[in-house]
Protein backbone atom coordinates (compact mmCIF):
# COMPACT_ATOMS: atom_id res chain seq x y z
CA UNK A 1 0.00 0.00 0.00
CA UNK A 2 1.26 3.55 -0.94
CA UNK A 3 1.67 5.99 1.40
CA UNK A 4 -0.14 9.37 0.62
CA UNK A 5 1.32 13.30 1.02
CA UNK A 6 -2.41 13.05 2.93
CA UNK A 7 -1.42 10.77 5.46
CA UNK A 8 1.88 12.58 6.07
CA UNK A 9 0.31 16.00 6.44
CA UNK A 10 -1.83 14.50 8.96
CA UNK A 11 1.06 13.66 11.08
CA UNK A 12 2.29 17.23 11.03
CA UNK A 13 2.27 20.54 8.90
CA UNK A 14 4.84 19.68 6.48
CA UNK A 15 6.65 21.98 4.61
CA UNK A 16 6.03 21.85 0.84
CA UNK A 17 9.06 21.67 -0.53
CA UNK A 18 10.11 18.56 1.79
CA UNK A 19 6.76 16.66 0.26
CA UNK A 20 8.64 14.98 -2.39
CA UNK A 21 11.20 13.21 0.09
CA UNK A 22 9.40 12.31 2.76
CA UNK A 23 7.37 10.24 -0.29
CA UNK A 24 10.53 9.06 -1.75
CA UNK A 25 11.25 7.69 1.85
CA UNK A 26 7.78 5.95 2.40
CA UNK A 27 7.70 4.39 -0.69
CA UNK A 28 11.28 2.89 -0.15
CA UNK A 29 10.45 1.89 3.14
CA UNK A 30 7.10 0.12 2.14
CA UNK A 31 8.32 -1.25 -0.92
CA UNK A 32 12.11 -2.45 -0.84
CA UNK A 33 11.97 -3.19 3.30
CA UNK A 34 8.41 -3.59 3.49
CA UNK A 35 7.51 -2.16 6.37
CA UNK A 36 3.75 -2.28 6.66
CA UNK A 37 1.99 1.74 6.55
CA UNK A 38 1.85 2.02 10.29
CA UNK A 39 4.67 1.10 10.91
CA UNK A 40 6.03 3.95 8.47
CA UNK A 41 3.87 6.66 10.13
CA UNK A 42 4.77 5.69 13.12
CA UNK A 43 8.60 6.20 12.52
CA UNK A 44 8.11 9.43 10.64
CA UNK A 45 5.87 11.00 14.16
CA UNK A 46 8.76 9.27 15.92
CA UNK A 47 11.06 11.52 14.14
CA UNK A 48 9.49 14.94 13.87
CA UNK A 49 8.83 15.07 17.76
CA UNK A 50 12.52 14.59 18.42
CA UNK A 51 14.66 15.21 15.43
CA UNK A 52 17.57 15.50 16.90
CA UNK A 53 18.02 11.98 18.06
CA UNK A 54 16.92 10.81 14.39
CA UNK A 55 19.53 13.25 12.94
CA UNK A 56 22.86 12.08 14.63
CA UNK A 57 22.14 8.26 14.51
CA UNK A 58 21.99 5.82 11.44
CA UNK A 59 18.63 4.98 10.72
CA UNK A 60 16.10 4.78 7.71
CA UNK A 61 14.93 8.60 8.03
CA UNK A 62 18.40 10.41 9.07
CA UNK A 63 18.60 12.46 5.76
CA UNK A 64 14.93 13.27 6.71
CA UNK A 65 15.94 14.43 10.58
CA UNK A 66 18.46 16.66 9.57
CA UNK A 67 16.26 18.77 7.47
CA UNK A 68 13.63 18.80 9.85
CA UNK A 69 16.48 19.75 12.71
CA UNK A 70 17.98 22.28 10.62
CA UNK A 71 14.70 23.74 10.37
CA UNK A 72 14.57 23.79 14.00
CA UNK A 73 17.14 25.18 14.55
CA UNK A 74 16.57 28.25 12.43
CA UNK A 75 13.16 28.51 14.60
CA UNK A 76 10.99 26.89 12.37
CA UNK A 77 9.43 24.01 14.90
CA UNK A 78 6.93 21.09 13.04
CA UNK A 79 4.42 20.34 15.90
CA UNK A 80 3.01 16.72 15.57
CA UNK A 81 -0.93 17.08 15.32
CA UNK A 82 -3.20 15.05 17.75
CA UNK A 83 -3.01 12.51 14.86
CA UNK A 84 0.46 12.38 14.65
CA UNK A 85 0.54 12.03 18.70
CA UNK A 86 -1.37 9.05 18.77
CA UNK A 87 1.39 7.11 16.87
CA UNK A 88 4.33 7.97 20.22
CA UNK A 89 4.77 5.42 22.38
CA UNK A 90 3.42 6.00 26.03
CA UNK A 91 7.04 6.21 27.78
CA UNK A 92 6.96 3.78 30.35
CA UNK A 93 8.46 4.76 33.77
CA UNK A 94 10.15 2.41 36.15
CA UNK A 95 8.21 1.24 38.76
CA UNK A 96 10.65 1.28 42.37
CA UNK A 97 9.99 -1.24 44.90
CA UNK A 98 8.93 0.65 47.93
CA UNK A 99 11.60 0.84 50.22
CA UNK A 100 12.26 3.13 53.38
CA UNK A 101 14.57 5.48 53.42
CA UNK A 102 17.76 5.13 55.68
CA UNK A 103 18.19 6.89 59.15
CA UNK A 104 22.11 8.16 59.76
CA UNK A 105 23.56 5.55 62.18
CA UNK A 106 26.76 4.99 63.89
CA UNK A 107 29.11 2.26 63.53
CA UNK A 108 32.49 1.28 64.89
CA UNK A 109 35.29 -0.91 62.92
CA UNK A 110 35.76 -4.86 63.98
CA UNK A 111 39.04 -5.53 66.57
CA UNK A 112 40.41 -8.00 64.52
CA UNK A 113 40.36 -7.66 60.42
CA UNK A 114 38.94 -10.38 58.40
CA UNK A 115 41.77 -11.96 57.23
CA UNK A 116 42.71 -11.84 53.40
CA UNK A 117 45.36 -12.57 50.60
CA UNK A 118 47.73 -9.82 49.00
CA UNK A 119 49.35 -10.80 45.71
CA UNK A 120 52.63 -9.03 44.91
CA UNK A 121 52.98 -7.65 48.18
CA UNK A 122 56.56 -6.85 47.61
CA UNK A 123 55.17 -4.38 44.96
CA UNK A 124 52.41 -2.51 46.90
CA UNK A 125 52.68 0.61 48.54
CA UNK A 126 52.17 1.01 52.52
CA UNK A 127 49.15 3.02 51.68
CA UNK A 128 47.67 0.63 49.57
CA UNK A 129 47.75 -1.54 52.52
CA UNK A 130 46.42 0.35 55.22
CA UNK A 131 43.25 1.30 53.35
CA UNK A 132 42.86 -2.69 52.75
CA UNK A 133 42.77 -3.02 56.33
CA UNK A 134 40.38 -0.72 57.07
CA UNK A 135 38.23 -1.91 54.76
CA UNK A 136 38.39 -5.36 55.86
CA UNK A 137 37.71 -4.07 59.39
CA UNK A 138 34.29 -3.09 58.53
CA UNK A 139 31.63 -4.91 60.18
CA UNK A 140 29.76 -5.77 56.84
CA UNK A 141 33.13 -7.32 55.44
CA UNK A 142 33.18 -11.30 54.56
CA UNK A 143 36.53 -11.56 52.51
CA UNK A 144 39.09 -9.10 50.47
CA UNK A 145 41.87 -9.59 48.03
CA UNK A 146 44.33 -7.42 47.19
CA UNK A 147 45.84 -7.62 43.44
CA UNK A 148 49.28 -7.43 42.50
CA UNK A 149 48.21 -4.01 40.51
CA UNK A 150 47.49 -2.22 43.66
CA UNK A 151 47.78 1.27 44.77
CA UNK A 152 46.23 3.96 46.66
CA UNK A 153 42.88 5.32 45.93
CA UNK A 154 39.66 6.69 47.76
CA UNK A 155 38.17 4.42 50.41
CA UNK A 156 38.78 0.93 48.87
CA UNK A 157 42.62 0.98 47.11
CA UNK A 158 42.39 0.13 43.52
CA UNK A 159 43.24 -2.99 43.04
CA UNK A 160 41.12 -4.27 45.96
CA UNK A 161 38.40 -6.44 46.28
CA UNK A 162 35.68 -6.85 49.07
CA UNK A 163 33.36 -9.24 49.15
CA UNK A 164 30.83 -7.81 51.82
CA UNK A 165 27.15 -8.56 53.30
CA UNK A 166 24.69 -9.13 50.09
CA UNK A 167 22.46 -6.36 50.65
CA UNK A 168 25.21 -3.59 51.56
CA UNK A 169 27.05 -1.67 48.67
CA UNK A 170 30.04 0.73 49.12
CA UNK A 171 29.68 3.86 46.39
CA UNK A 172 33.33 4.61 46.75
CA UNK A 173 34.46 0.46 46.86
CA UNK A 174 32.79 0.58 43.15
CA UNK A 175 34.70 3.93 42.46
CA UNK A 176 34.14 7.20 40.73
CA UNK A 177 34.35 6.06 37.29
CA UNK A 178 31.71 3.82 37.53
CA UNK A 179 31.73 0.08 34.98
CA UNK A 180 35.01 1.31 33.64
CA UNK A 181 35.87 -1.31 31.80
CA UNK A 182 38.23 -2.95 28.70
CA UNK A 183 37.15 -3.74 25.28
CA UNK A 184 38.90 -5.93 22.63
CA UNK A 185 38.31 -6.47 18.98
CA UNK A 186 40.25 -8.41 16.86
CA UNK A 187 40.04 -7.86 13.21
CA UNK A 188 41.55 -10.31 10.02
CA UNK A 189 44.14 -8.01 9.11
CA UNK A 190 48.09 -9.31 8.66
CA UNK A 191 50.66 -6.90 11.12
CA UNK A 192 51.88 -5.47 7.95
CA UNK A 193 49.11 -2.57 7.72
CA UNK A 194 51.58 -0.74 10.27
CA UNK A 195 54.11 -0.62 7.11
CA UNK A 196 51.18 -0.31 4.75
CA UNK A 197 48.66 1.66 6.04
CA UNK A 198 49.81 3.66 9.24
CA UNK A 199 48.37 6.97 8.04
CA UNK A 200 44.69 5.33 7.47
CA UNK A 201 44.93 3.57 11.20
CA UNK A 202 46.09 7.18 12.60
CA UNK A 203 43.52 8.50 10.73
CA UNK A 204 40.65 6.32 12.15
CA UNK A 205 41.81 6.83 15.80
CA UNK A 206 41.45 10.76 15.02
CA UNK A 207 38.14 10.55 13.26
CA UNK A 208 36.72 8.41 15.50
CA UNK A 209 37.14 9.18 18.30
CA UNK A 210 36.57 12.02 21.51
CA UNK A 211 38.42 12.35 24.66
CA UNK A 212 37.86 14.85 27.66
CA UNK A 213 35.62 15.50 30.77
CA UNK A 214 33.57 17.61 28.20
CA UNK A 215 33.52 15.14 25.47
CA UNK A 216 30.93 15.04 23.24
CA UNK A 217 29.87 13.34 19.84
CA UNK A 218 27.38 14.42 17.42
CA UNK A 219 27.56 10.76 15.04
CA UNK A 220 25.80 7.41 16.40
CA UNK A 221 25.90 4.36 15.29
CA UNK A 222 23.74 2.53 17.76
CA UNK A 223 21.68 4.22 20.51
CA UNK A 224 19.52 1.34 21.49
CA UNK A 225 20.82 1.57 25.44
CA UNK A 226 19.16 5.16 25.89
CA UNK A 227 15.86 2.97 25.71
CA UNK A 228 16.25 1.25 28.24
CA UNK A 229 13.28 2.15 31.06
CA UNK A 230 16.14 2.70 33.32
CA UNK A 231 16.61 5.95 32.36
CA UNK A 232 12.95 6.91 33.67
CA UNK A 233 14.29 5.21 37.25
CA UNK A 234 14.97 7.96 39.06
CA UNK A 235 15.40 12.19 38.85
CA UNK A 236 19.12 11.75 39.09
CA UNK A 237 19.30 9.03 36.26
CA UNK A 238 16.59 11.47 34.29
CA UNK A 239 18.21 14.08 34.64
CA UNK A 240 21.25 12.81 33.18
CA UNK A 241 20.27 11.13 29.97
CA UNK A 242 20.49 14.07 27.99
CA UNK A 243 24.18 13.96 28.57
CA UNK A 244 24.77 10.75 28.62
CA UNK A 245 23.46 10.54 24.70
CA UNK A 246 25.63 13.62 24.24
CA UNK A 247 28.83 11.68 25.19
CA UNK A 248 27.75 7.79 24.11
CA UNK A 249 30.91 7.02 21.82
CA UNK A 250 33.45 8.97 23.98
CA UNK A 251 36.11 8.58 25.77
CA UNK A 252 37.57 10.47 28.80
CA UNK A 253 40.68 11.65 30.47
CA UNK A 254 43.30 10.18 32.54
CA UNK A 255 44.78 6.50 31.89
CA UNK A 256 41.27 6.04 28.78
CA UNK A 257 42.65 5.25 25.66
CA UNK A 258 41.97 3.83 22.64
CA UNK A 259 44.70 2.18 20.55
CA UNK A 260 45.92 -0.25 17.96
CA UNK A 261 48.35 -2.92 18.38
CA UNK A 262 48.93 -6.69 17.47
CA UNK A 263 47.34 -9.41 19.41
CA UNK A 264 49.71 -12.49 19.13
CA UNK A 265 47.66 -15.72 19.86
CA UNK A 266 50.55 -18.82 20.32
CA UNK A 267 48.51 -21.53 21.19
CA UNK A 268 44.83 -22.85 20.46
CA UNK A 269 42.20 -22.33 22.84
CA UNK A 270 38.57 -23.12 23.02
CA UNK A 271 37.56 -19.73 24.59
CA UNK A 272 39.47 -17.56 22.27
CA UNK A 273 39.01 -20.05 19.62
CA UNK A 274 41.26 -18.42 16.48
CA UNK A 275 43.63 -19.85 14.82
CA UNK A 276 47.32 -19.43 16.38
CA UNK A 277 48.62 -16.14 14.65
CA UNK A 278 49.29 -12.26 14.81
CA UNK A 279 46.12 -10.28 14.29
CA UNK A 280 45.37 -6.21 13.69
CA UNK A 281 43.09 -5.31 17.05
CA UNK A 282 41.35 -2.59 18.80
CA UNK A 283 41.81 -2.00 22.60
CA UNK A 284 39.85 0.76 24.33
CA UNK A 285 39.86 1.98 27.79
CA UNK A 286 37.11 3.69 29.39
CA UNK A 287 33.93 4.02 31.49
CA UNK A 288 30.15 5.59 32.05
CA UNK A 289 31.36 9.24 31.64
CA UNK A 290 29.79 12.07 33.07
CA UNK A 291 27.10 10.24 33.73
CA UNK A 292 28.74 7.45 36.14
CA UNK A 293 30.66 10.09 37.50
CA UNK A 294 28.07 11.95 38.86
CA UNK A 295 26.10 9.09 40.37
CA UNK A 296 29.05 8.16 42.11
CA UNK A 297 29.45 11.54 43.68
CA UNK A 298 25.58 11.79 44.77
CA UNK A 299 25.30 9.01 46.38
CA UNK A 300 28.84 8.12 47.69
CA UNK A 301 27.77 11.85 49.72
CA UNK A 302 24.12 9.79 50.49
CA UNK A 303 26.30 6.90 51.84
CA UNK A 304 28.39 8.61 54.27
CA UNK A 305 25.60 10.87 55.45
CA UNK A 306 23.97 8.02 56.53
CA UNK A 307 26.36 5.51 57.35
CA UNK A 308 28.24 7.10 59.79
CA UNK A 309 32.46 5.77 60.33
CA UNK A 310 35.58 6.42 62.10
CA UNK A 311 37.17 9.07 60.19
CA UNK A 312 39.71 6.57 58.55
CA UNK A 313 36.87 4.81 57.17
CA UNK A 314 34.77 7.46 55.78
CA UNK A 315 34.93 6.73 52.38
CA UNK A 316 34.01 3.17 53.30
CA UNK A 317 30.56 4.50 53.98
CA UNK A 318 27.67 2.08 52.59
CA UNK A 319 23.98 1.86 51.49
CA UNK A 320 21.51 -0.92 52.52
CA UNK A 321 20.16 -2.47 49.01
CA UNK A 322 16.54 -2.51 50.95
CA UNK A 323 16.59 1.18 51.27
CA UNK A 324 15.30 3.35 48.77
CA UNK A 325 19.03 4.92 48.65
CA UNK A 326 20.60 1.58 47.84
CA UNK A 327 18.12 0.30 45.44
CA UNK A 328 18.40 3.65 43.77
CA UNK A 329 22.21 3.36 43.76
CA UNK A 330 22.36 -0.50 42.29
CA UNK A 331 20.05 0.54 39.59
CA UNK A 332 22.29 3.44 38.44
CA UNK A 333 25.31 1.42 39.09
CA UNK A 334 23.57 -1.75 36.76
CA UNK A 335 22.64 1.01 34.04
CA UNK A 336 25.94 2.85 34.06
CA UNK A 337 27.67 -0.91 33.14
CA UNK A 338 25.08 -1.30 30.23
CA UNK A 339 25.90 2.48 28.99
CA UNK A 340 29.78 2.03 29.42
CA UNK A 341 29.63 -1.85 26.89
CA UNK A 342 27.60 -0.07 24.67
CA UNK A 343 29.58 3.21 24.72
CA UNK A 344 33.18 0.98 23.86
CA UNK A 345 30.39 -0.67 20.92
CA UNK A 346 29.67 2.95 19.21
CA UNK A 347 33.65 3.75 19.20
CA UNK A 348 34.87 0.13 18.30
CA UNK A 349 31.58 0.15 15.13
CA UNK A 350 32.59 3.18 13.76
CA UNK A 351 36.29 2.43 14.17
CA UNK A 352 35.79 -1.07 12.53
CA UNK A 353 33.30 0.48 9.51
CA UNK A 354 36.37 3.20 9.09
CA UNK A 355 38.64 0.48 7.74
CA UNK A 356 35.79 -1.69 6.20
CA UNK A 357 36.62 -4.81 8.50
CA UNK A 358 34.22 -6.71 10.61
CA UNK A 359 35.82 -8.16 13.99
CA UNK A 360 36.38 -11.80 14.67
CA UNK A 361 35.65 -11.85 18.15
CA UNK A 362 35.18 -9.38 20.65
CA UNK A 363 36.51 -9.51 24.38
CA UNK A 364 35.80 -7.36 27.18
CA UNK A 365 35.11 -6.45 30.90
CA UNK A 366 34.84 -4.01 33.62
CA UNK A 367 36.55 -3.52 36.76
CA UNK A 368 34.90 -1.07 38.91
CA UNK A 369 31.79 -2.59 39.81
CA UNK A 370 29.60 -4.69 42.27
CA UNK A 371 28.72 -8.12 41.41
CA UNK A 372 25.86 -10.42 44.15
CA UNK A 373 28.42 -13.77 44.16
CA UNK A 374 28.86 -16.41 45.77
CA UNK A 375 31.52 -17.06 48.12
CA UNK A 376 32.16 -20.26 50.14
CA UNK A 377 28.59 -21.28 49.86
CA UNK A 378 27.13 -17.72 50.88
CA UNK A 379 25.77 -14.95 49.16
CA UNK A 380 27.78 -11.97 48.84
CA UNK A 381 28.72 -8.36 47.23
CA UNK A 382 31.51 -8.61 45.43
CA UNK A 383 33.44 -5.22 44.84
CA UNK A 384 35.87 -4.70 42.58
CA UNK A 385 37.76 -1.73 42.45
CA UNK A 386 40.20 -1.65 39.83
CA UNK A 387 40.09 -5.49 39.61
CA UNK A 388 39.36 -7.97 36.76
CA UNK A 389 36.38 -10.78 37.32
CA UNK A 390 38.61 -14.27 36.60
CA UNK A 391 35.93 -17.11 37.93
CA UNK A 392 36.37 -19.56 36.19
CA UNK A 393 36.82 -19.48 32.30
CA UNK A 394 35.44 -15.83 32.55
CA UNK A 395 37.82 -14.26 29.67
CA UNK A 396 39.66 -10.49 30.52
CA UNK A 397 41.79 -7.95 29.17
CA UNK A 398 44.45 -6.66 31.71
CA UNK A 399 46.96 -4.26 30.00
CA UNK A 400 50.02 -3.07 30.54
CA UNK A 401 51.25 0.89 29.81
CA UNK A 402 51.24 2.45 26.29
CA UNK A 403 54.91 1.03 25.63
CA UNK A 404 54.37 -2.61 27.74
CA UNK A 405 51.90 -5.32 26.48
CA UNK A 406 48.73 -6.46 27.39
CA UNK A 407 47.35 -9.88 27.47
CA UNK A 408 43.46 -11.44 26.92
CA UNK A 409 43.47 -13.83 30.00
CA UNK A 410 41.20 -16.78 31.41
CA UNK A 411 40.30 -16.78 34.88
CA UNK A 412 41.07 -20.01 36.89
CA UNK A 413 38.43 -19.47 39.81
CA UNK A 414 40.46 -18.79 42.48
CA UNK A 415 38.57 -18.00 45.86
CA UNK A 416 41.44 -16.88 47.97
CA UNK A 417 40.93 -13.91 45.28
CA UNK A 418 37.32 -13.93 45.56
CA UNK A 419 37.69 -14.36 41.99
CA UNK A 420 39.39 -11.39 40.71
CA UNK A 421 42.66 -10.61 38.84
CA UNK A 422 44.11 -7.31 38.59
CA UNK A 423 43.17 -4.93 36.36
CA UNK A 424 46.39 -3.52 34.57
CA UNK A 425 50.21 -3.03 35.63
CA UNK A 426 49.19 -0.63 38.58
CA UNK A 427 51.31 2.78 39.29
CA UNK A 428 54.30 3.28 40.92
CA UNK A 429 53.85 7.16 41.18
CA UNK A 430 51.14 9.55 42.20
CA UNK A 431 50.19 11.85 38.98
CA UNK A 432 51.75 14.59 40.76
CA UNK A 433 54.66 12.95 41.38
CA UNK A 434 54.87 12.23 37.93
CA UNK A 435 54.85 15.62 36.68
CA UNK A 436 57.28 16.15 39.04
CA UNK A 437 60.09 13.54 37.73
CA UNK A 438 59.09 12.89 34.25
CA UNK A 439 60.40 14.76 31.30
CA UNK A 440 59.20 15.54 27.61
CA UNK A 441 62.59 14.32 26.61
CA UNK A 442 62.73 11.21 28.98
CA UNK A 443 58.76 10.22 27.70
CA UNK A 444 59.70 10.70 23.90
CA UNK A 445 62.64 8.91 24.08
CA UNK A 446 60.98 5.59 25.57
CA UNK A 447 58.62 6.07 22.76
CA UNK A 448 60.73 5.96 20.34
CA UNK A 449 62.64 2.68 21.68
CA UNK A 450 59.06 0.90 21.37
CA UNK A 451 58.55 2.46 18.03
CA UNK A 452 54.84 3.89 19.89
CA UNK A 453 53.21 6.53 18.00
CA UNK A 454 50.71 8.61 20.80
CA UNK A 455 48.70 11.20 19.65
CA UNK A 456 47.90 12.84 23.18
CA UNK A 457 48.77 11.95 26.57
CA UNK A 458 50.88 13.54 29.28
CA UNK A 459 53.79 13.02 31.47
CA UNK A 460 51.55 11.40 34.50
CA UNK A 461 50.68 8.81 31.74
CA UNK A 462 54.11 8.41 31.01
CA UNK A 463 55.30 4.62 30.67
CA UNK A 464 57.55 5.00 33.55
CA UNK A 465 55.29 5.78 35.87
CA UNK A 466 53.83 2.29 36.22
CA UNK A 467 55.01 -1.18 37.63
CA UNK A 468 56.48 -4.09 35.47
CA UNK A 469 53.71 -5.54 33.69
CA UNK A 470 55.42 -8.76 33.24
CA UNK A 471 56.06 -9.18 37.06
CA UNK A 472 52.34 -8.18 37.79
CA UNK A 473 51.71 -11.05 35.83
CA UNK A 474 53.69 -13.42 37.45
CA UNK A 475 52.18 -12.79 40.54
CA UNK A 476 49.52 -13.81 39.72
CA UNK A 477 49.91 -16.89 37.80
CA UNK A 478 47.60 -19.16 40.20
CA UNK A 479 44.55 -16.50 38.93
CA UNK A 480 44.61 -16.17 35.30
CA UNK A 481 46.29 -18.01 32.48
CA UNK A 482 47.24 -15.85 29.80
CA UNK A 483 45.63 -16.79 26.42
CA UNK A 484 46.71 -13.78 23.52
CA UNK A 485 49.04 -10.79 24.07
CA UNK A 486 48.85 -7.36 23.20
CA UNK A 487 51.55 -5.08 21.65
CA UNK A 488 50.43 -1.36 21.46
CA UNK A 489 51.15 0.74 18.66
CA UNK A 490 49.43 3.98 17.78
CA UNK A 491 47.75 5.06 21.32
CA UNK A 492 45.33 7.73 21.29
CA UNK A 493 44.45 9.79 24.48
CA UNK A 494 43.01 12.99 26.11
CA UNK A 495 45.49 15.54 24.50
CA UNK A 496 47.38 17.46 27.98
CA UNK A 497 45.28 19.51 30.09
CA UNK A 498 46.22 19.45 33.51
CA UNK A 499 43.23 22.01 34.74
CA UNK A 500 40.88 19.11 34.14
CA UNK A 501 40.00 16.03 36.61
CA UNK A 502 40.98 12.54 36.05
CA UNK A 503 38.13 10.15 34.95
CA UNK A 504 39.95 7.33 35.86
Amino acid sequence: MNITIEQIKALAPIPEDLHDAFLRVAKGLTERAEYPAEKVLGLFAQMLENPKKFAYSKNKVTNLAQKIYELKKQGIEINLTDDGRAYIPKEEFMQLDEKPKALPTEFNLRDENVAYTIYGENFIEQGALNQMNTAVSLPISVAGALMPDAHQGYGLPIGGVLATEVDKIIPYAVGVDIACRMCLSVFDVSADIFKREPHLLKRTLLENTKFGIGGETARKSDTSVMDKTEWTATKIIRDLKDKAYRQLGTSGTGNHFVEWGLLEISEQDDLINLPVGTYLALLSHSGSRGFGGTVAGHYSKIAMQKTVLPKQAAHLAWLDLNTEEGQEYWIAMNLAGDYASANHHEIHAKIAKAISEKPLMMVENHHNFAWKEQFNGKDVLVHRKGATPAGINDLGIIPGSMTAPGFVVRGLGNTNSINSASHGAGRLMSRTAAFNSVTKNSMTKILNEHGIELIGGDLDEAPMVYKNINEVIAAQTDLVKVLAKFTPKIVRMADANRKEGRED
